[in-house]
């Protein structure tokens, strides 16, 4: 009696794993990745034994910073520019306490900060601030400290910043601290 069922025809799919992982790896090595590197903040350490680390912070020692849900930028509550940002920051944190100050609000001029290591900058956002305005009001308040630390590397050493070695550069940042509070608000 003759066989009714007919053999079908069979893949050899023995190399099929082979080509599958040698093309994973191929795209793998071949990919860009993209590396961003986010922004770039220290956090504070855990706070040393018998110092009280919980000081009250006077308010004329704080730069209030809001960006409301509209990408709107407040200073002391009034109404500023992001390209006015950057002199402002710089002014509050390197006045030394002088009272007649050119950037002052209000009342601010009676909360001028008392010297650089005190000045806090507090930015506060809502929680539909977009995140481009968000980083570009960062950059800004960066770039303050940069222009602070410059002048302060060329008065103290006679060198540019970017020619600072370690200890210089320790200097330089002790001088000019980034002492920034942020926080998100409904």
């Amino acid at each position: 009696m003759k066989n009714l069922r007919r053999d079908s025809p069979q893949v050899n799919a023995g190399s099929m794993a082979d080509i599958a992982f040698l093309l994973l790896i191929f795209f793998l090595v071949t990919a860009m990745i993209p590396k961003d590197k986010g922004i770039s903040r220290k956090l504070p350490g855990i706070c040393p034994p018998n110092q009280n680390c919980d000081a009250t912070i006077a308010q004329r020692n704080i730069l209030e910073i809001y960006i409301n849900g509209k990408n709107e930028l407040l200073v002391s509550n009034e109404r500023i520019s992001i390209d006015e940002l950057k002199d402002i920051t710089k002014n509050f944190i390197d006045n030394n306490g002088d009272q007649s100050c050119d950037y002052c609000f209000g009342d601010q001029n009676k909360t001028a900060s008392d010297h650089p290591k005190k000045a806090v900058i507090s930015l506060k956002n809502d929680l539909e601030t977009s995140y481009d305005f968000y980083i570009k009001v960062q950059d800004e308040i960066t770039k303050a400290y940069y222009e602070l630390r410059s002048v302060y590397a060329l008065k103290t050493f006679d060198k540019s910043s970017n020619d600072l070695n370690k200890e210089e550069l320790q200097e330089v940042r002790t001088a000019y601290p980034l002492i920034l509070s942020e926080a998100s608000l409904r």
